[in-house]
């Protein structure tokens, strides 16, 4: 039960982050990265990702969770850097899009993404 409640206000601090740096009460940014930067990033911490071949599976999500086992956090964190990156617009949208139904439909609410829509 502690760690549920830890969690969640874990989860409330970092909302209040997001609405803060939206609001420009906080300094911090996203900063803008390109893919190439995105896919060097992923290499050098050991974890080499092909980014275009994930883009282009009809449910991007799905198959970073089931065939790569990535965890809730990593998919938040995976579409997070990759919205902040130089790809196309509808891209970044139809992803997100994604995210956001997988982890709403498990009742999982992602303050960090649905930032994201704002």
């Amino acid at each position: 039960m502690e760690d549920f409640i830890l969690r969640e206000i874990d989860r409330l601090g970092e909302m209040l982050t997001l609405i803060a740096r939206r609001l420009g009460l906080l300094d911090g940014g996203t900063p803008g990265y390109t893919v190439r930067d995105v896919k060097a990033e992923f290499g050098n911490a050991g974890f080499p990702v092909d980014v275009d071949a994930i883009l282009k599976h009809e449910n991007p999500i799905w198959f970073l969770v089931e065939q790569m086992k990535a965890s809730d956090y990593a998919v938040e964190i995976f579409v997070e850097i990759l919205f902040n990156s130089d790809i196309d617009d509808p891209v970044k949208e139809a992803l997100l899009d994604d995210a956001l139904a997988y982890l709403d439909g498990k009742g999982h609410f992602s303050f960090r993404l649905h930032s994201l829509k704002m």
